[in-house]
């Protein structure tokens, strides 16, 4: 293992077993021993890399890649079936925070729980209780129980703890949507710090924007294999137009493998390396019904008019999750009357994976007056040309009465991904000119 390496990964394959029906008795499994049938799936499949020293590297890819398996596998908490790792250091994860908390223990009585899982003294944690505490801004409640607070002090708790033990390698699972917006910027320039120390991380994110400004080199697993990996620009852009479905040409073209390309020349060093099976032209598969939008935790309201639908359509009038830097896009809402309303307002916001407000609008904003029709009907918005950069963004969409009471505000109704070219950092795109004066 080459010593600016700490991480290694080599040809490592994991599987899992899937029950169909598994008896949970000695009685269910002596009787129905025939009902064990179980499927293996296989998650990864002969997956390698490494890391340097001081290196930030992504981990991107679908639901159900195999990404959260492969930090799981790097923290130990499962083994590889085959292949083995190799890490130097002492390893810090934020994967499930707060794993360790007693309910019953107070605040600081777990950070010394949980600062000992990870393998510091009672010495070490006493130099840095005070950071901790102060770190996760819970001072008035740090000696009440753990049981009697929020969910989001649990996590700040959790967090604090995690990222001030001093580690060599930190793993961490998307879960930087912590606290209130404020609290997330200081965890991200924490991490930036900690990174700017010579500490390696490996993190696993949806948020495309955080993958291109905070991670050195990222790495597209698909389906079990790693897809892609090289400079974070060059992936999450391959990997974008990718999951767009439609344009293997931006693919080749973001990864230097178009036929622009002389044969022999050898790649460059910040190139993205795509595997082969990954760049078959897949079929065109036939466009799908708007999908139902189904109850769910985060929709609420008096259920006097519900949406019933609604589609992401892009500038040709074609329904997608992908659109392109500066097009005009149209979400189109079908909604139902179940009770006799004269108007309403309907709205819309788009926010980041972390939670950052990007955009919000209604009809009432918009002078635009929306008469209700007797059992339903269709309302259309247009954008103008969309100037977001590159990464996945979360609707959000609701129906509202005259007088700003909810009928149906719907939170995170769908997700949506943004391809965009421009090497910017952010969330907005704007035109801008250096002047230099000599």
């Amino acid at each position: 293992m080459d010593k600016d390496i700490t991480i290694e990964v080599s040809h490592i394959s994991k599987s899992f077993r899937l029950y169909m029906d598994r008896g949970n008795t000695l009685k269910e499994i002596s009787l129905f021993s025939s009902r064990r049938r179980y499927e293996e799936r296989k998650v990864l499949d002969d997956v390698s890399f490494n890391v340097k020293r001081g290196e930030a590297v992504g981990l991107i890819g679908h639901n159900g890649c195999g990404k959260s398996t492969t930090l799981k596998l790097l923290t130990k908490i499962m083994y590889p079936d085959s292949g083995y790792i190799k890490m130097k250091g002492r390893v810090s994860s934020l994967i499930e925070l707060g794993a360790g908390f007693h309910p019953d223990m107070s605040g600081r009585e777990n950070i010394y729980i949980n600062a000992s899982i990870f393998g510091l003294t009672k010495k070490e944690i006493d130099a840095r209780v005070k950071d901790i505490i102060e770190f996760s801004e819970l001072e008035a409640f740090i000696d009440n129980p753990v049981r009697t607070y929020s969910s989001g002090m649990y996590m700040r708790l959790a967090f604090a703890v995690a990222i001030n033990v001093d580690a060599d390698i930190l793993l961490i699972d998307e879960i930087l949507a912590v606290g209130d917006a404020s609290f997330q910027a200081k965890c991200f320039d924490k991490l930036k710090s900690i990174k700017a120390k010579g500490v390696t991380i490996v993190i696993v994110t949806h948020d495309m924007n955080s993958a291109k400004t905070f991670c050195d080199r990222v790495i597209w697993i698909n389906e079990g294999r790693i897809a892609g990996e090289g400079e974070s620009m060059q992936v999450v852009d391959t990997y974008l137009a990718y999951m767009s479905g439609t344009n293997k040409t931006l693919s080749e073209k973001a990864l230097g493998t178009d036929s622009g390309e002389s044969e022999g020349e050898p790649k460059k060093e910040s190139e993205v390396v795509l595997k082969e099976e990954n760049r078959e032209e897949s079929e065109e598969e036939p466009k799908e019904e708007p999908k139902e939008l189904q109850p769910n935790p985060l929709r609420y309201g008096n259920k006097n008019v519900v949406i019933e639908s609604v589609q992401l359509l892009n500038s040709r009038g074609e329904e997608t999750e992908v659109l392109q830097y500066n097009e005009k896009y149209y979400l189109k809402y079908k909604y139902k009357v179940n009770r006799k309303v004269d108007e309403i307002i309907v709205g819309m916001g788009i926010f980041t994976i972390g939670g950052v407000w990007v955009y919000g609008t209604n009809t009432l904003i918009s002078n635009q007056k929306i008469v209700c029709g007797e059992t339903g009907g269709e309302i259309t918005f247009e954008s103008e040309p969309l100037n977001l950069l590159a990464g996945e963004y979360v609707l959000h969409c609701a129906i509202e009465g005259m007088g700003g009471v909810p009928m149906d505000y719907w939170k995170d109704c769908m997700h949506f991904k943004v391809v965009n070219p421009i090497r910017e950092a952010g969330i907005l795109h704007y035109n801008v000119k250096w002047k230099v004066d000599v």
